[in-house]
């Protein structure tokens, strides 16, 4: 396949899926900026596969820290990140990390936007509500909290966040499992970035964690290029090639 049957692959949404074979393909090269931002349960480090492969391409990479404390805190943290870029750059949400580049993708240097299994709140929407009309996720069960902090159990980590990742690596996330806030997924967005700039979002169909129903309405009401990966939650540890490839499509 040439480069540019490539391109128009993903461009209609069929690449990405294409990729979930095994097939490989070479890297291609592009310049830019990227920043990454994880969701909740998890912290920067779940990008270690992706990274290396943005790098060798050629793209400058920030990985956020996010404190999970409140949305507020998680998007100063990715504007601060932002703000450090040297131009424009493509600013990647997983997971609740959708939210936050909702909010912060209204910075001046963010291209373009890409929602991997993520939130994509419209401004001020309960999105808990909205999360409502679908298949309650499995993983919804496991979440425990203590002292006004909570994660998932090991159980629901394993079985349901990462299902699909193999078990040792599994339970390395896991070991690094971000502490999420009482409150964090109270906290609203009041712009939607995704209205203005350009966006693709990657639905995830075997996830466990985010009804694959819901991603789809999302990314439909976004008009957001969208493409399909036969993973669980973590497509960027079980597929980081494919995930990178679309990521450098934005570029």
């Amino acid at each position: 396949m040439d480069r540019r049957h490539f391109s128009k692959l993903l461009a209609t949404g069929t690449a990405v899926a294409a990729l979930g074979t095994g097939t490989a393909y070479a890297t291609p090269r592009a310049k830019g900026n990227v920043v990454l931002v994880h969701g909740a349960y998890a912290d920067g480090s779940c990008w270690a596969k992706v990274i290396p492969i943005l790098q060798a391409a050629g793209v400058t990479v920030t990985s956020v820290q996010n404190p999970l404390t409140s949305l507020d805190d998680d998007v100063a943290a990715t504007k601060r990140a932002l703000d450090r870029q040297s131009g424009p750059t493509v600013l990647v949400g997983h997971s609740y990390g959708g939210s936050v580049i909702t909010q912060a993708g209204d910075h001046p240097l963010v291209s373009e936007l890409v929602y991997l299994s993520a939130r994509a709140p419209a401004e001020g929407e309960d999105y808990a509500a909205l999360a409502g009309r679908f298949p309650t996720p499995p993983a919804n069960a496991g979440l425990v909290f203590t002292n006004g902090f909570g994660g998932l159990t090991e159980q629901a980590f394993l079985t349901d966040f990462a299902n699909g990742v193999p078990t040792k690596d599994a339970r390395v996330l896991y070991a690094v499992q971000g502490r999420i806030a009482q409150t964090l997924f109270a906290g609203r967005t009041t712009t939607a970035a995704w209205r203005t700039k350009p966006s693709r979002y990657l639905v995830t169909t075997a996830d466990r964690t985010t009804a694959p129903e819901l991603q789809r309405f999302v990314a439909k009401r976004m008009n957001a290029v969208t493409s399909e990966l036969p993973t669980g939650h973590l497509s960027f540890v079980v597929r980081p090639d494919a995930v990178a490839k679309l990521i450098l499509q934005a570029l």
